[in-house]
């Protein structure tokens, strides 16, 4: 391990070889190239590894969107580094930051100073690895991040309309960490530092790397599995989604096994994930001496997504929904991982004491805002699990969903002097809260949440999401009967009269998803109206690296059950889909009209369009 180095209270980590002179520091250990603006908060990846790596004693430095079209002084500023380049493509794959569902360039980026677009390349993984290699081809490069992590293995482009090879094959890294990388980095952080060679870090945790295909075990054993070849899965569909069941199940368990892929004339090697971290763990990364604001390089500009966040306390990683479309359980496991009430109070008091704070904190979340401290009663059977959702098809029964940690930790917050509200930006499972364990006090007390949450902690509008409205297309999501959301409707209008509130429920909801076709879009939109929706927060499904859905939208079979499954993929499928989201939009009208009359449905133009 490196020498400690000294900490100033209030200061970043260094951007410039300015700020590295002012330090004193004669030397780098790592540096950390980032297709975001850096913002030292615990929820921006870049800060969480350079801060973890400063307080096991290494030097660290930032290069934020460097400029990779001039010269590239942005990548020879610093240096080498004494140990590795770290490279990271930001807080979301490029290409979702980049692209919209119907692959056209969006106009803003939300990471970057005044939602400036442009300020990073596609795939900065690949632009950026590749630069570092050709000025400095001996320092070892390792890739991080959502774009590295959720790309480890074969996986489908939508904007490029092919299937890719593990982003290993294209980049020109030596190690990838995946998931939520502190272990990982510090890991081979300590190894490097120790003498060893980016080559001998062949079975550290949550890593990926390349092998000789020698290596590659003949079968699958205890400790490993082979998964289908990239050459096989390019020739064979079908290969692709039996390999993705194999990729998903690793993802969220507690113990896993050894991935090989043979890409090319090499095999990629995913060792397992870590075990899910302690609290202990969570804590020492949430405590870390965040100044919590963007680098003064940016003083007069506004970062949209700090906006987002610079009011906000995260209190667990991990999700159990396993949602089909979404990719936490593939970065962040299904596992909770929960930090500790003191920790989290520690951060509100943060908070508080910001200059800009108003009394409001924006939310106590985290992946999905209702799962703090869950776990299985046993354990044990929760280290044997193979399941990729603890609620579908149905809450397992293993499942303690016991909502009164949660609520201790409200009423502590808003117990705080400084704190006018609190609110609950995060997604909630209402699923979650809302189902019957059977234990009559952890019912009761999940029926007050519910109350709470819709009393307290809603800012005028509480967003949920129901997703759709068809049984056969949510089971396929991975989601609850919209019988429940009926449900839960009916406890937010009860809540508002008891009240006197005058708030708003405001469903989610997404067309084209895998499983979804036109009539059942039609349905949907009969269904919302009954409720007296006028739909808002509406999308397209959007394929994803690395999701159930995405591999249904490639390859034609669900992963699980390898039967066909339909998928809109045409522009025209997709707009027949979205139009009856804005049924109750006239220029709509005769469009949706001559689309029930063909699918013999006279009875949804009743419902939708009935006759005055």
């Amino acid at each position: 391990m490196a020498n400690n180095s000294r900490h100033i209270e209030g200061q970043w980590l260094p951007t410039t070889k300015k700020e590295i002179e002012h330090l004193g520091w004669e030397h780098i250990d790592v540096i950390l190239f980032t297709g975001d603006a850096y913002i030292d908060h615990p929820s921006m990846g870049t800060a969480v590894i350079g801060r973890t790596l400063e307080a096991h004693g290494y030097k660290v430095a930032v290069v934020p969107q460097p400029n990779w079209r001039d010269d590239l002084r942005d990548f020879k500023k610093l240096g080498k580094p004494r140990l590795f380049f770290g490279v990271s493509a930001g807080a979301m794959d490029s290409m979702v930051n980049h692209y919209t569902a119907n692959r056209r360039r969006r106009s803003d980026d939300a990471y970057t100073p005044d939602g400036r677009a442009g300020a990073r390349p596609d795939y900065p993984t690949i632009v950026y690895s590749e630069i570092l290699k050709k000025l400095f081809p001996d320092v070892p490069v390792v890739a991080g991040g959502i774009e590295a992590s959720l790309r480890r293995l074969s996986h489908y482009d939508y904007w490029q309309d092919r299937l890719m090879p593990s982003i290993m094959d294209t980049a020109p890294v030596d190690i990838i960490t995946y998931g939520m990388g502190e272990l990982a980095t510090i890991a081979i952080a300590d190894t490097l530092s120790a003498g060893a060679k980016i080559d001998d870090l062949t079975d550290i945790p949550q890593t990926v790397v390349r092998r000789p295909l020698s290596e590659v075990p003949v079968e699958n054993d205890e400790e490993n599995i082979v998964l289908h070849s990239f050459a096989q899965c390019q020739a064979s569909k079908r290969c692709q989604a039996e390999n993705f069941k194999n990729i998903e199940i690793e993802s969220n368990r507690w113990h896993g096994h050894t991935l090989w892929q043979a890409t090319g004339d090499v095999a990629i090697k995913v060792n397992p994930m870590n075990p899910p971290m302690t609290t202990d763990q969570v804590d020492a990364s949430f405590d870390l001496p965040y100044t919590r604001l963007p680098h003064p390089r940016y003083r007069g500009k506004r970062i949209p997504a700090y906006e987002m966040i610079r009011h906000s306390v995260c209190m667990h990683r991990g999700c159990f929904g396993g949602c089909a479309f979404c990719t936490i359980s593939a970065h962040q496991g299904k596992f909770i991982a929960s930090r500790s009430k003191k920790s989290i109070m520690r951060e509100v008091k943060q908070v508080t004491q910001m200059e800009d704070f108003k009394g409001y904190i924006s939310d106590l979340g985290g992946p999905s805002a209702n799962m703090y401290a869950m776990h299985g009663h046993d354990l044990e059977r929760c280290k044997r699990c193979t399941r990729p959702s603890c609620l579908h098809p149905k809450p397992c029964p293993n499942l303690n969903n016991d909502h009164r940690p949660l609520l201790d930790i409200y009423h502590s917050v808003d117990a705080l002097p400084q704190v006018k509200k609190s609110f609950i930006g995060s997604g909630v499972r209402y699923d979650l809260s809302m189902h019957r364990c059977g234990d009559q006090e952890i019912d009761k007390a999940n029926a007050q949440y519910n109350e709470e949450l819709i009393r307290f902690h809603v800012s005028g509008r509480l967003k949920v999401a129901p997703e759709h409205t068809s049984d056969e297309v949510l089971n396929v999501m991975r989601k609850p009967s919209f019988s429940q959301f009926v449900q839960l409707k009916r406890i937010f209008d009860r809540v508002n009269a008891k009240y006197h509130l005058n708030q708003q429920l405001i469903p989610y909801f997404i067309s084209s998803h895998p499983a979804c076709r036109e009539m059942d879009m039609a349905e949907l939109a009969a269904l919302t109206k009954e409720l007296n929706f006028h739909l808002e927060q509406v999308q397209d499904f959007t394929p994803t690296p690395m999701t159930v859905a995405t591999e249904a939208f490639y390859t034609g079979f669900h992963p699980y059950t390898l039967k066909p499954i339909y998928t809109a993929h045409s522009k025209e499928e997709k707009l027949a889909q979205r139009k009856y989201f804005f049924w109750y939009d006239k220029q709509y009208k005769n469009d949706i009209i001559k689309s029930l009359k063909k699918m013999h449905r006279r009875d949804l133009i009743e419902k939708l369009y009935p006759k005055k």
